[in-house]
């Protein structure tokens, strides 16, 4: 399975963007699909996941109301809408698909993953 981000970039506070991560290889949809986070000298943090059908989703607690996880299954491709970004939200955002997604995603679930991509809010 190889996973590539896009959609990164640098914005101001409340604003939004987009995260899209395209899939190829593997069997689509026997993945389960997250994002994760991570700034420099902290542990990855579980943003939101979901499973292949879309009928559990699971957010961080930090993120519920103001992110979005979706995904097109034609085009083989996930999304994180998100929206009234915060200076904290600041971090690389990888794309992974794996075994598992449960309100804890945890990172140890997901054994692909992409590159990252940045995403920068200031105030």
């Amino acid at each position: 399975v190889q996973l590539v981000e896009s959609g990164g970039g640098s914005v101001q506070a409340g604003e939004s963007l987009r995260l899209s991560c395209a899939i190829s290889g593997g069997t689509y949809g026997n993945y389960y699909m997250a994002w994760f986070r991570q700034v420099p000298g902290k542990e990855r943090e579980g943003v939101s996941c979901t499973s292949w059908d879309g009928a559990h989703i699971y957010y961080a607690n930090s993120v519920k109301g103001r992110f979005t996880i979706s995904k097109d299954n034609g085009n083989k491709t996930l999304y994180l809408q998100m929206n009234s970004l915060k200076p904290e939200d600041t971090a690389m955002y990888f794309c992974a698909s794996g075994g598992k997604c449960s309100a804890r995603i945890r990172a140890s679930d997901f054994g692909y993953w992409g590159q990252g991509t940045q995403v920068t809010v200031s105030s």
